[in-house]
């Protein structure tokens, strides 16, 4: 039987310290939650290996991204415990517990309706009573709770929509992978005086989110 506890802090120190992450509040949080419950049970002993987690194996598939991307992406955040948080693609739950532990309110926003029901599940069971699950497409945010101090994208972009850029308050931070699904960079966007403006933090290469792919061009 896998002792999840200690894979937990394995991946904590084998591949999320040793990649930068030296924020301990994160570090911290990581350690805290336990990723397998957020994984289908078959795949559970992947859990804590160093890549993407697939969780639904309908198309387009779903992904608990891999932890060294996930924790860089937390530290880049720069979450404080005042912070409202939206969670973009949350899945089964397990980003939206982790920023919970160190936010002060963190909305999952879900597309799959059943994923979405996991989710909120999941968080009960853990006591991630600062968090709370929503239903929706996940391009167009969540309006309803909007300004974010922070978003965050569990996925792959091939570019941020408005809708996102326009829920995030003043000084807000938004942080999500760029790519075009063969490459992909981590990027840190901060709206500034009116302005919406962001730079590159490190490479990632993580699966797309549904709704966020590149739209296809016909070349005649």
């Amino acid at each position: 039987m896998t002792d999840f506890a200690a894979a937990r802090l394995n991946m904590v120190e084998s591949q999320v310290r040793v990649n930068g992450v030296t924020d301990e509040r994160v570090l911290a949080a990581m350690n805290s939650v336990p990723r397998e419950r957020f994984v289908p049970a078959a795949r559970q002993s992947l859990a804590y290996m160093d890549e993407c987690v697939r969780l639904t194996d309908e198309s387009p598939a779903r992904y608990l991204i891999e932890p060294r991307v996930f924790g860089k992406l937390a530290q880049l955040a720069k979450i404080t415990s005042k912070d409202l948080v939206l969670d973009i693609g949350c899945g089964t739950g397990y980003s939206t517990a982790v920023l919970a532990r160190l936010a002060g309110t963190v909305i999952g926003l879900e597309s799959d309706a059943a994923l979405a029901a996991q989710a909120g599940a999941l968080l009960g069971e853990i006591g991630a009573d600062n968090a709370v699950v929503v239903n929706g497409a996940l391009e167009q945010g969540h309006a309803a709770q909007a300004p974010y101090d922070v978003i965050f994208v569990n996925g792959m972009v091939s570019a941020v929509p408005q809708a996102l850029e326009n829920q995030l308050r003043e000084e807000g931070r938004l942080v999500v992978v760029v790519g075009d699904g063969v490459t992909g960079r981590a990027r840190l966007y901060i709206r500034s005086a009116g302005s919406f403006s962001g730079r590159d933090a490190f490479d990632a290469n993580i699966p797309f989110l549904p709704g966020f792919e590149p739209v296809e061009t016909f070349v005649f």
